[in-house]
Formats: structure tokens, C-alpha cells, sequence
């Protein structure tokens, strides 16, 4: 598992994990059933409280991404293949929510972005 935390970000480092996990694991990067590291490795790993990531594994729990066994770890949730398509297009949706705010913060208009949607589906 390949996590890159921002520091200086002004998203919680928790988020940060939460966010890049789920990532991996809606990409395929991370497997159905595959056992994630134990909260002190991955802790140690990146140089971050191992509270923080239980309070990230916590949440990626709550959010049907992985399974908890207790004694034995934590593990990608057996996939729902509607769950999974449903959250790669949310993840797609949030990125467009993204581009569309910078699209409007420098001033570009409703059609002019239209335009520009229009090239980038042409290529």
C-alpha cells in the first residue's frame, strides 16, 4: 500500500488516509480481502499516531471499504460491485465539482467551460 501524506495540507493527515486508501482500493490497487497494515506498522511507517490511523480505519469501516477482525486485522471488504461503481462515480462527480470551482473562481463562464468539456470529449 503506497500512502503519500501532506503535512502541510489542510485536510486532516486522517482524511488524507482515508481518502487515498479508498483510492487503491476503487482502482483495483488494493484487492477484495486483502489484509491492510496493523494500525502500529502503518503508523510507524509514516511517522503518524496510531491513534490516527484507527481513527482512519475507523471510518473506512463505517464506510463498507474494509472489515475489522479483531485479533487478526483489517481487510478489504468483499466488493459490491454496485458500491464500487457507484463510488468511482462519485469520486469522478467530486472531481468535476472541483474543476468547475476553479472553472468559475478565474472567471470562465458556463459556456465557455461547456466549450472546453465539448474539445476534451472529442479527443
Amino acid at each position: 500500500m503506497h500512502i503519500i501524506l501532506n503535512h502541510t495540507s489542510m485536510i486532516p493527515i486522517y482524511e488524507q488516509l482515508v481518502d487515498q486508501v479508498k483510492n487503491q482500493i476503487i482502482t483495483g490497487k488494493l484487492q477484495e480481502n486483502e489484509a491492510l497494515p496493523s494500525v502500529r506498522s502503518l503508523s510507524g511507517t509514516l511517522k503518524i499516531s496510531a491513534l490516527t490511523v484507527k481513527k482512519a480505519y475507523d471510518k473506512l469501516e463505517e464506510e463498507g471499504f474494509v472489515v475489522t477482525v479483531h485479533g487478526k486485522g483489517t481487510y478489504v471488504a468483499p466488493t459490491n460491485h454496485a458500491f464500487a461503481a457507484e463510488a468511482r462515480r462519485k469520486a469522478v462527480e467530486e472531481d468535476f465539482a472541483k474543476a468547475l470551482d476553479k472553472a468559475r473562481a478565474v472567471g470562465m463562464s458556463s459556456e465557455e467551460i461547456r466549450e472546453i468539456i465539448d474539445i476534451l470529449l472529442e479527443e
